[in-house]
């Protein structure tokens, strides 16, 4: 892994649960595959299940998603995971201090930019 991979994995992981939860808030339930697609197509490449798997079943164990095996159609089974109320909330509490910060480490990145 190259110095930039590992720096971008970091950024990511400082940012995936709450994607996570803004993704699922925005198309309601889904299962991991479709997941890993909607955050390709967010810009959050290069996620890997091995990532995502773990992640989803720690914030269902921590209440803030509700996970449901369904059968498949012709296929395996899928399982999929939805927001519970508390999800929304941590979502609403969380969302914009995450902004906030972000808007922050850009501004101090952008400054240091600037004065090359």
């Amino acid at each position: 892994m190259t110095d930039v991979t590992a720096r971008r994995t970091q950024w990511l992981r400082g940012v995936l649960d709450l994607s996570v939860l803004a993704l699922l808030a925005e198309n309601g339930e889904s299962y991991g595959y479709a997941l890993l697609q909607h955050l390709e197509q967010a810009g959050l490449p290069d996620m890997k299940a091995g990532t995502l798997y773990p992640l989803l079943n720690r914030l269902a164990t921590d209440g803030l998603l509700r996970a449901e095996w369904r059968a498949g159609d012709g296929g395996p089974g899928r399982k999929f995971f939805a927001l519970t109320d508390e999800g929304r909330a941590a979502l609403a509490a969380m969302g914009p201090e995450w902004v906030a910060f972000a808007r922050t480490a850009i501004a101090v990145v952008q400054r240091g930019m600037d004065t090359r």
